[in-house]
């Protein structure tokens, strides 16, 4: 492996450590261990894989899509293992990203709408709407073609102001 390539590695890693936490941690629905988790097996799969990097995409969004990758395992375990499980009850945890929330009941609900919306959708709306990925760059990371990802953020939208229409000044209804 090349040492120019673990030495971007290393600054990638040190860049983007928090923004793939709060990628999973969004993803995850607000388990901050869990994301925790993810995003740590997520740069070692990186790290193991940068042999295979051709450097045909960009590194982030080679690491995006193995980032997301790790969520959807994640996830699949999850639901074996809370199948065994006999006490459900869900974490309570904040938000990672640091900056003041003014209504917390607002932002569970706001966070509610967006875990129940199917995997695809979630995944569109929070890569290009909260993490601020191009759709390009979102269809890398899934896996999914552009129109694809066009269709689940047009649905996860619709979606999403179906769910909140009543937080929707009346002037805008």
């Amino acid at each position: 492996m090349a040492a120019d390539l673990e030495q971007r590695f290393d600054a990638f890693v040190n860049d983007h450590r928090d923004r793939a936490l709060r990628i999973a941690w969004r993803l995850l629905g607000g388990d901050a261990a869990a994301a925790e988790d993810v995003a740590q097996e997520a740069f070692v799969r990186a790290y193991r894989g940068l042999g295979g990097f051709r450097g045909d995409a960009e590194l982030a969004t080679w690491f995006h899509r193995i980032l997301v990758n790790e969520v959807r395992r994640h996830q699949r375990w999850s639901v074996l293992r809370r199948a065994r499980q006999v006490d459900d009850e869900p974490d309570s945890v904040a938000d990672p990203d640091s900056a003041a929330r003014p209504d917390p009941a607002l932002r569970r609900r706001i966070g509610a709408a967006i875990d129940a919306l199917p995997r695809g959708q979630r995944e569109a709306f929070v890569l290009v709407h909260l993490e601020g990925l191009t759709l390009v760059e979102a269809a890398s990371a899934t896996g999914r073609a552009v129109g694809t990802m066009k269709s689940h953020l047009h649905r996860a939208l619709a979606s999403l102001r179906d769910r909140l229409a009543d937080l929707a000044p009346e002037e805008t209804r």
